[in-house]
This record gives C-alpha cells, sequence and structure tokens, in this order.
C-alpha cells in the first residue's frame, strides 16, 4: 500500500507568527540556509497538532463516541457548543495557526529561499488549502486574515479549491497529485457541486491504494492524541456507541506509547466511491449505486488488519459503566427488528481485529437489498461513518458547525452576534440522547436509542446534511 506520511522530526528553530523565539528573528531566520525545508517540517509538525486539537472532540461531538470519564470535553457529548468554551478557541486557533504558517512561508520564507523546490511549494499550498477545508467543514465561518472579515463556510471551501490546483500545478509526484484531487473533490461535495464532486472523484478512484496520512512523534512531543484517547489511557478512555465497537481502537500501541505512535488517515480513495455512489443514489441512479458500492466493499476489504491485545479495555469510566463487554446482539434503534451480532467484541477472549485503515459491517448482501434510494443513501451513510471511524469527520455529515471563538469576537471587530452560535440542526437528539442506549444483559441484547444514519436519510431534505439532495 502506498501511503503519503507528514514525516515529523524535531525542530529547534521555528519562527512563525504564531510562536516567537526571541533568539530567532524573521530576518535571520529567512537568511538561514534552507529555510524552506526547516519551514516545512514546522508546518507539517503544526498541522499534526491541529489534528490533535480537532479530531478527539470531533468526535465526542458526534455520536462515535461518549467521554466516559477521561480528561476531555465534558460538553459537547451534550451537543454543548459555547462560542467561549475553550476547546471552541483551541480548534480554531489551530486552524488559523496552520494558514497563517502557509501564507508566511508562500509570502516570505520560499521568495526568500532559492534552494524551494516546486514541491516543498506546492506542500505549502496544500497546508493552506488543508486549513480552509476544515474551516469550511466545521465551522459556520472563520476569518481568513488576522482580524479579517468573516468568511462563510462555503467560501472556505472555494479557498481549499482554489489552494489544492496551486499545489496540484507545483507538484511533480503523480500520486500525490491523486491525493489533492481528491481533497478538491471532498470540498466540493461538502458544497453540494456533485457535478465537480463527482469529475475529481472519478480522477483517482482507480488510485485504489491511494491513503494520505499524518504521521505522529511521541519522542519528539506530537503523539497522537486520539491514539491515547481510545487506547492509551486508562480507565479514562473514551468509549464508542456500542454498534460501532468493533471499530474501536483504530490506533493502539505496541511496546511503548512514545515509540509507537500511529498515523493518521486525512484522506483515503474510499472517499472517492462514496462521493460516485451518493451522487448516483441521489439522482435515483441506483443500480450505478449498487455496483460502486460493491467496488467499495472491495477496496475496504483489501485494507490491513492488525490483531491487537486491548484486554485491559473494561469500559469501566466513571460516567457510564453499563457498556456491554461480552458478544452480544446489537439493535441499532428500538425498531430494528434484526438484532445484528459480531458488533461488540469480548476483548478478554484475546486479540483482537483492528482496522487500521478502513472497516465495515456492511456486507455486498446488505448493498443487493438496498433498491430503494433511501435504503441506498441509508447504507452509503452508514459506510461514511465506519470508514472515517476515529477520524473527524461524523460531524460535518450530522450537520453540526462550531461558532467563532470568544477570542476572536474579542480581538475582531468584524464578528457579530450571527457568527457566535453553534449550528445543531434541530433533528439532531440533545442532551447526550445521540450516544445513548438500553442494555439488556439477562438477554444479551444492546439497543440504541437512536439510529442516526436513519434520522438523517429522514431529514435528507435539510440545507445542513446530504448534499446532493436539493
Amino acid at each position: 500500500m502506498k501511503k503519503y506520511h507528514i514525516l515529523l522530526i524535531a525542530i529547534l528553530t521555528t519562527f512563525s507568527s504564531c510562536v516567537e523565539n526571541p533568539n530567532v528573528t524573521e530576518e535571520t531566520y529567512l537568511t538561514t540556509p534552507d529555510a524552506t525545508n526547516s519551514w516545512v517540517v514546522g508546518l507539517k509538525r503544526k498541522i499534526a497538532l491541529m489534528l490533535n486539537a480537532t479530531v478527539v472532540n470531533m468526535e465526542i461531538l458526534s455520536d462515535n463516541y461518549f467521554n466516559n470519564y477521561s480528561q476531555y470535553s465534558k460538553v459537547f457529548d451534550k451537543l454543548q457548543i459555547d462560542y467561549f468554551d475553550v476547546d471552541v478557541n483551541n480548534i480554531q486557533s489551530n486552524i488559523h495557526q496552520v494558514r497563517s504558517m502557509a501564507q508566511f512561508g508562500l509570502d516570505k520564507v520560499i521568495p526568500s529561499d532559492p534552494t524551494t523546490t516546486p514541491s516543498q511549494k506546492a506542500y505549502m499550498y496544500f497546508a493552506l488549502a488543508y486549513s480552509h477545508l476544515l474551516a469550511g467543514e466545521l465551522f459556520i465561518g472563520l476569518p481568513a486574515t488576522e482580524r479579517g472579515e468573516v468568511l462563510s463556510w462555503e467560501k472556505h471551501l472555494e479557498l481549499a479549491i482554489k489552494n489544492f490546483d496551486e499545489a496540484i500545478k507545483l507538484e511533480p509526484d503523480a500520486e500525490l497529485i491523486s491525493a489533492y484531487r481528491l481533497f478538491i473533490a471532498r470540498a466540493y461535495y461538502r458544497l453540494g457541486d456533485a457535478s465537480n464532486a463527482v469529475a475529481y472523484a472519478e480522477m483517482v478512484k482507480d488510485k485504489r491504494s491511494l491513503v494520505y496520512e499524518v504521521e505522529f512523534d511521541g519522542v519528539n512531543g506530537v503523539s497522537n492524541e486520539m491514539q491515547n484517547a481510545v487506547y492509551g489511557s486508562l480507565p479514562n478512555r473514551l468509549a464508542p456507541l456500542p454498534r460501532l465497537d468493533f471499530l474501536d481502537p483504530k490506533y493502539y500501541y505496541e511496546g511503548t506509547s512514545s515509540t509507537d505512535q500511529k498515523s493518521m488517515a486525512i484522506l483515503k480513495v474510499e472517499e472517492a466511491y462514496l462521493i460516485i455512489a451518493e451522487a448516483q443514489a441521489s439522482n435515483n441512479q441506483l443500480v450505478p449505486a449498487q455496483a460502486t458500492l460493491q467496488d467499495l466493499l472491495d477496496v475496504v476489504n483489501m485494507r490491513p488488519v492488525a490483531l491487537v491485545d486491548d484486554s485491559k479495555e473494561k469500559r469501566d469510566g466513571g460516567n457510564n459503566k453499563n457498556y456491554p463487554l461480552a458478544e452480544v446482539d446489537v439493535k441499532f434503534d428500538g425498531n430494528d427488528n434484526s438484532p445484528k451480532q459480531g458488533y461488540v467484541l469480548n476483548r478478554q477472549n484475546g486479540k483482537i481485529p483492528v482496522y487500521t485503515v478502513s472497516g465495515t459491517k456492511v456486507t455486498a448482501g446488505d448493498i443487493a437489498a438496498a433498491t430503494a434510494q433511501d435504503e441506498l443513501l441509508y447504507i452509503i451513510y452508514r459506510l461514511r461513518q465506519e470508514i472515517f471511524m476515529a477520524e473527524g469527520r461524523r460531524v460535518s455529515d450530522l450537520g453540526i458547525r462550531l461558532s467563532v471563538s470568544q477570542n476572536e469576537e474579542m480581538s475582531n471587530p468584524n464578528v457579530n452576534d450571527s457568527h457566535i452560535k453553534a449550528q445543531v440542526p434541530a433533528f439532531i437528539p440533545k442532551d447526550l440522547d445521540m450516544d445513548a442506549f438500553t442494555y439488556d444483559k439477562e438477554n444479551g441484547l444492546v439497543t440504541m436509542k437512536y439510529d442516526m444514519n436513519k434520522v438523517l436519510i429522514e431529514n435528507k431534505t435539510s440545507p445542513f446534511i446530504v448534499p446532493f439532495i436539493k
């Protein structure tokens, strides 16, 4: 499998508008030999830190994980998203820092360094684009400059597309070009532009091994925080919704955590198939959509599976001790008449399978049986949830968006009252209900309170979700 890793190397002196070293002035840094290379290394490190700030919080905010007495947000599970929340500010700040570093690299570092390569410049455009992509996916709007106008999420996605295009023009590596094209498809998807999203997805769907990953470095202080949340931290781990138990943990370590930090996929070719299939289903091209999804299963089934000792996992955090620990039947909601097996694992019976890139319980039979539009869309959103598990992507599918933070509001006169209220669609259950379930221990049956993918399809015409349905 060919992967593109963002390598993290300790950087001793990095100047940026976000972190100032009094011993290194801007002028000194810009005249340092190989300044572009060191700037790119620092930028890659900053992207990893940005993911640490976003992914854990987005997983808690969604129906994927419940914060079962851990050190993370205590209110996101309740869908309490306050503009003065420290996590809202931290997420926004990290996105801004990546954008600022990338722009500084393009405006200042590259013009001062004649040794800059096209690939290095392309990477800076990629980083700039990726910061806009996350701003467009996660927020109702954000400034794109210091104390600047608050741009809509749509505008951020348009800027992401523009900068990914610039990266493509410069990048000599064909596989990286494919990755940047898929990022563009992802941005067009969220904008609801099916024509362009599908066009870019079609360009890369045959790159079946394509994965773009961020690597972490525990030795130099950039550990994968999601790995800590789902595997390293005891007894306070995040707990997955029981019907997603089989996908936890996506990240783990063998030996010591500092020397075995697992990478995180921020893009993979599975997304191309999901985009194409959703466009087909939304246009009532049901048989082609089924064929696309069958091809997707082939890709998922070729992804690596590790066998991991997770026997220390007891799901015994302080907030909810009712998680099943043995193999039990699972009902997706109270109206589910077909209890399912294999979703909850007994972690005391030996090593468990871990899907390090993508996994799903959706089968070829499930796809073949989905012969109506809503049935296929439901399968697609189940696949999206399972394939992107523990990657911070689910909140966008739920239509949830963060507000501009209080720190920004206090320093930026362009922020007004319309910017400081988060977007939570009315059909999203509040007060821990997305994570709620009952456990009938006597009969070995777990029942989710809500099947959120069913809720999404029931509300598919909402402007907040299912972007290809108008």
